[in-house]
């Protein structure tokens, strides 16, 4: 652990290098503490920082930046995500407010809305669908042979299926398939269909066979994980390398790669992951600031930002803390 005053300091640097991007020197450093001690302490204090690994000097004549311990550090201090400034708490409540419709579109605007909130490049995992429960069953006839099975499910996921039928299904025969789907299925999960007895109608029995082959015919579980990014592009506004910038495009193209990377994070305990910490080589000038949301009480997803190392913590963690809460809440709603 640090004294108090080599933690001030590198705080200081920290703070000073995340606004400018710049190094940071020691004259820098002793205006923006509290701390009554002269440039010549602070250089003092700061090359012992650098000895232990926290700090870097980048020039012999240049001030300190941080290095992956030293941005380590500095999360560690904080006290958890701060609030969300007031501004950007009104635009996530409006946005919340009129989130309505498919969940796909929900979520590739969540990422938008994330990445405008941080100015880093934003990921939104969708809820896996094979674990959720069946929160409702309809049935909707579209021609005399034909009919679109819709269920909702505990996450928000909507699966429509549209059936094909031997012979001519009137109103009644759908209506009641419906209340029979309904009843075996709702609260089931959709990885373990149970087995529908006889209604004591043929046509009727026909049809919810026909319904549930055509929601067990399709094997989720080896369905990726959606991912929706958005904001990809302001990565190139946040790294001077192209190098960087191409690389780090590369990776969020790869969707395995950036589910993987976000649940190894939540995996390991950590909301943030610096550097070399996530293990990617091609992400080793990033960080990883992540969070998981709930839906009804239960794990649904994840969501996360991606930016330079050097990018602003605090507000990252308040923003991924708020719009994770605000997502679970909106689709537990329904």
């Amino acid at each position: 652990m640090l004294d108090e005053r080599k933690a001030a300091i590198l705080r200081a640097v920290v703070e000073g290098y995340i606004e400018t991007a710049q190094p940071v020197g020691s004259a820098h450093v002793a205006r923006s503490t509290d701390m009554a001690v002269s440039s010549a302490t602070v250089r003092n204090e700061m090359a012992v920082l650098e000895r232990e690994g926290y700090l870097v000097q980048p020039h012999t004549s240049a001030g300190r930046i941080p290095t992956d311990k030293g941005y380590r550090f500095f999360v560690d201090q904080l006290s958890g995500p701060g609030p969300l400034e007031p501004g950007k708490q009104v635009l996530v409540r409006d946005f919340f407010r009129k989130a309505h419709g498919e969940l796909e579109q929900m979520l590739h605007d969540t990422s938008k809305l994330l990445s405008r909130l941080t100015d880093y490049a934003a990921v939104v995992i969708a809820p896996a669908h094979e674990a959720a429960a069946v929160r409702s069953v309809q049935l909707v006839g579209l021609g005399p042979r034909v009919a679109l099975l819709v269920v909702v499910l505990a996450n928000g996921v909507v699966e429509k299926r549209t059936i094909e039928l031997k012979d001519e299904v009137g109103d009644e025969r759908l209506a009641a398939a419906g209340t029979v789907l309904s009843r075996a299925l709702v609260g089931q999960a959709l990885r373990d269909l149970p087995a529908v007895g006889p209604a004591g109608d043929v046509g009727v029995d026909e049809l919810v066979k026909v319904a549930l082959d055509s929601l067990r015919g399709t094997d989720h579980h080896d369905e990726p994980d959606s991912v929706f990014v958005g904001g990809a592009s302001r990565m190139a506004q946040a790294f001077d390398a192209v190098d960087t910038v191409r690389q780090v495009l590369n990776t969020l193209e790869q969707q395995y790669v950036v589910v993987s990377l976000l649940e190894d994070v939540l995996g390991r305990g950590l909301s943030v992951a610096i550097g070399t910490e996530h293990g990617l080589a091609p992400l080793s000038e990033c960080a990883v600031v992540v969070a998981p949301y709930e839906v009804e009480g239960e794990h649904a997803g994840a969501i996360g930002v991606l930016g330079p190392t050097r990018m602003n913590y605090p507000e990252a963690l308040a923003a991924v803390a708020v719009v994770s809460r605000r997502l679970g809440a909106r689709l537990s709603e329904g």
